[in-house]
């Protein structure tokens, strides 16, 4: 075991440490669901698989709460696999390697994973505890949510059997969330014949890095800089201004993750080069006064590479570049009666262009169905005029708040008399499952909480260490006052 092992509370660290040790990226599942069935064995805990690759623990009632409702304690498996350039993790093979940095939890180089391991290990806490009071329990911890919602969107709705669902997958303690965004995943596709390059040019890559990152949801409010987005800028003047030509392109690698890096190779005529040179470092300067007071790291650097022998044709190249100028990126719109809550956004989360392939992925999100559709059917006209084919998939409804939510106002409640404050209640921009579950259940009481975290879906996400107990004791006394039925 880590030295995380025995923070406090042991009960969660010990389990999140463990979970540490199995891979677990999105897409990649396989694992962390046998370790999870063989935990339940081994801890004598009733355990299943369903058809969507979800795992579903339960436990019966404490003696003398059977007549209390039943509670679905919610929280995903898969984790964003996100790493530094110089970090050789293979996040299917290598356990994250943790350390503890003052009141912070962190991973070296890599995403923590405490997004969402934090629930996962809750879960497993509270169903390994016999001397806990609570009523009928059931865990449900989800497969690849951070993807497509895959587990939630293939549920079965029988699957579940509680009237109240905690999720666990908020990232500031002190806060409970009652509505989320929906979103929907588009995809832009072109196959093209690549053709050869000048035998007399050049090849230079231009790498843009040292970006921050983030949530997609939680930090596009941030302003922070999308790699992507901000390299076709640089590429654009390239073609236009130094006879440049696209060989390759290669930004971003999760949809809901703002990308942090974007590298292209580009050929040009050698009389070119140095002037091209001046212009990144001009460029270089144009993104450091754009951004500097976010992105204090940030790095455009221009390298000579060895000649390439094939390049993207110049009318697809062209297509392309203008499509990714074109594409909207960031907020669209902020909720008109909230002020301050983004409703509509997108982030174009990856490029990969080369080898005769071009694909873009961009995560849509959007509090309200009409909105999601005009972004959707914006971007598919950028695309669409480029001759790309554009799809659409993995879509997930927004969760819609409910007033009169009893577990909410009960949480308000036993959040003032545990810390003597108010428990803030908000709507988030980011995707919660809640919306999907709620779908497929209606008859749910939802609610979102969590302990504080940093910076997820980036390698400097971090977990706040005295949270985690302040949201450990708040759940065990949430179960001891659940309502009867």
């Amino acid at each position: 075991m880590s030295e995380i092992a025995n923070l406090q509370p042991q009960a969660v660290w010990k389990n999140f440490d463990l979970l540490t040790q199995v891979p677990r990226p999105s897409g990649h599942l396989e694992k962390v669901q046998k370790f999870l069935l063989d935990w339940a064995k081994e801890k004598g805990v009733a355990a299943f698989q369903d058809e969507a690759g979800n795992i579903i623990m339960r436990k019966p009632a404490t003696p003398g709460m059977e007549d209390r409702k039943y509670v679905t304690l919610q929280g995903h498996m898969d984790m964003v696999p996100q790493k530094t350039p110089d970090s050789p993790h293979d996040f299917e093979n290598d356990p994250i390697e943790t350390y503890i940095d003052g009141e912070w939890v962190r991973a070296r180089n890599t995403t923590l994973g405490a997004d969402d391991g934090m629930a996962v290990a809750t879960i497993m806490a509270i169903m390994e505890d016999d001397s806990l009071p609570h009523g009928p329990i059931e865990g449900f911890i989800t497969a690849d949510e951070e993807t497509t919602m895959w587990g939630v969107n293939h549920m079965k709705p029988d699957v579940l059997e509680g009237e109240i669902l905690l999720n666990l997958d908020n990232e500031e303690e002190g806060e409970m969330v009652i509505g989320s965004a929906g979103g929907v995943n588009l995809t832009a596709t072109l196959e093209y014949k690549e053709v050869e390059t000048d035998a007399s040019d050049a090849a230079v890559k231009v790498t843009l890095s040292g970006l921050l990152g983030g949530h997609s949801g939680c930090e596009i409010q941030v302003g922070r800089c999308n790699a992507n987005k901000t390299m076709a800028r640089l590429v654009q003047d390239a073609i236009a201004n130094f006879e440049a030509c696209l060989v390759s392109w290669k930004g971003g690698n999760m949809r809901n993750a703002i990308p942090r890096e974007a590298e292209v190779v580009l050929t040009l005529p050698k009389e070119n080069v140095s002037a091209l040179a001046e212009a990144v470092a001009e460029w270089k300067e144009t993104f450091q006064a754009e951004y500097g007071f976010i992105e204090p790291s940030l790095s455009l650097t221009m390298e000579e590479v060895a000649h390439a022998e094939t390049m993207v044709p110049s009318g697809v190249q062209d297509n392309l570049v203008n499509a990714i100028c074109a594409a909207h990126n960031g907020i669209l719109r902020y909720i008109p009666d909230v002020p301050g809550i983004v409703e509509t956004s997108s982030n174009l989360a990856v490029v990969e262009i080369g080898g005769g392939k071009a694909e873009v992925l961009i995560l849509i999100r959007s509090s309200r169905d009409s909105m999601r559709e005009c972004l959707v059917e914006t971007l598919e006209s950028a695309f669409s005029m480029a001759g790309m084919k554009v799809e659409t998939g993995g879509e997930y409804p927004a969760w819609q708040p409910n007033p009169k939510s009893e577990i909410v106002e009960l949480m308000q409640e036993i959040y003032r008399d545990m810390f003597h404050k108010e428990n803030k209640v908000l709507v988030i921009h980011a995707g919660l499952e809640c919306g999907v579950i709620g779908a497929h259940r209606p008859h749910m009481d939802l609610v979102s909480f969590g302990p504080t975290l940093r910076s997820p879906h980036t390698p400097n996400e971090r977990c706040h260490i005295p949270s985690v107990e302040k949201y450990w004791d708040f759940v065990k006394e949430i179960l001891v006052r659940i309502p009867k039925k």
